[in-house]
């Protein structure tokens, strides 16, 4: 799979989710989820638990300021001994919990995060699909994320350049 996402602050996620209903957005799930992230060679790699687990490596490269993320995704049936196993096996990175509150328009997912340690957060997320898409589908979708953003109000300075991961390892260790 692949995506085109941009993460940013948010000081005012009821605002945030009012003007995401008005453009359409609808919200899905209030969703509880643990990510351990994990030392490895290649990309990166984590453990999602929400209370359904699964395992999801992915890389990210520059995509004109937003992320462009290729991915895979396995369920984990257990995700205690999966953690275990893991940890001793590569380390752990850092651990992320968060509170996600989930609104979807066709292929894009807005989350709205509560972070332990570090505050709220948005990210928007554009589903691409498995193959490269042409640029033409890129494009279309660099418009798009810059059009929600706007209807959002963030602004150039709320842009986050990394991921929850890269914000709280430097708190965990």
């Amino acid at each position: 799979m692949r995506n085109l996402e941009a993460k940013f602050t948010l000081t005012d996620p009821v605002e945030a989710r009012r003007r995401a209903e008005a453009i359409g957005f609808a919200a899905t799930a209030i969703l509880i989820q643990r990510d351990t992230f994990f030392a490895v060679p290649h990309g990166r790699l984590k453990l999602r638990e929400e209370p359904a687990a699964m395992l999801i490596h992915y890389q990210r490269q520059d995509a004109r300021g937003f992320d462009l993320s290729d991915y895979t995704i396995a369920p984990v049936a257990d995700p205690e001994s999966t953690r275990v196993i893991l940890q001793s096996a590569l380390g752990i990175i850092a651990e992320v919990r968060k509170r996600r509150t989930l609104l979807l328009r066709a292929n894009i997912r807005l989350h709205l995060d509560e972070i332990e340690q570090l505050g709220t957060f948005g990210e928007i997320e554009i589903v691409l699909g498995a193959e490269h898409p042409s640029p033409t589908g890129l494009e279309a979708s660099h418009f798009a994320l810059r059009e929600i953003l706007a209807a959002l109000g963030v602004r150039p300075e709320d842009h986050i350049g990394v991921s929850y991961f890269e914000l709280m390892a430097p708190a965990q260790r």
